[in-house]
C-alpha cells in the first residue's frame, strides 16, 4: 500500500479496510485478519495496525472477540456509507459544484457523462 502524506498512516489503514469492508472483502460478523497478518501486508508497524482497528472499533465497525481477534459489526456497511455520504456533502460536493459553477457546467450537462460512467462502471469501480 503507497501511503500519503496528508493524513496519518493509521487513518489510510482504517480508510482501506472500511473500503475492503463495502466491497465485501470481509463480511458483517466474519474475523478480518489479525493484526499482525495485516502489518505484513501493508508492511508497517503492528502498533500502527491496532490504532487502525482501535479507530473502526471506536466507529462500531468492528468488535473484539476476545482471545479472537476483530470482526466486522452487523452495521458497519451502513455506518461506512453514512460517513462517506456526510463527507461526500459537506466536504466534496462544495468544491465540485464551485468548480462547475467557474466551468459554467449545469446539472443537465452531467446527465450524458453520468450515464456513460455508470452503465460502464461497478459501484466499487
Amino acid at each position: 500500500m503507497e501511503f500519503h502524506e496528508n493524513a496519518p498512516i493509521f487513518l489510510q489503514i482504517a480508510d482501506r479496510l472500511a473500503d475492503e469492508i463495502l466491497a465485501g472483502v470481509y463480511t458483517a460478523d466474519n474475523r478480518i485478519p489479525g493484526v499482525r497478518e495485516y502489518s505484513c501486508t501493508l508492511g508497517v508497524n503492528p502498533n500502527t495496525t491496532v490504532k487502525a482497528f482501535e479507530v473502526l472499533g471506536r466507529r462500531n465497525i468492528l468488535y473484539v472477540k476476545r482471545g479472537m481477534g476483530y470482526f466486522v459489526s452487523a452495521d458497519a456497511i451502513k455506518i461506512i456509507r453514512e460517513e462517506r455520504l456526510n463527507t461526500f456533502f459537506s466536504t466534496e460536493l462544495p468544491t465540485i459544484f464551485r468548480r462547475m459553477a467557474l466551468l459554467g457546467i449545469s446539472l443537465a450537462d452531467l446527465d450524458e457523462p453520468w450515464h456513460r460512467f455508470t452503465n460502464g462502471h461497478t459501484p466499487q469501480g
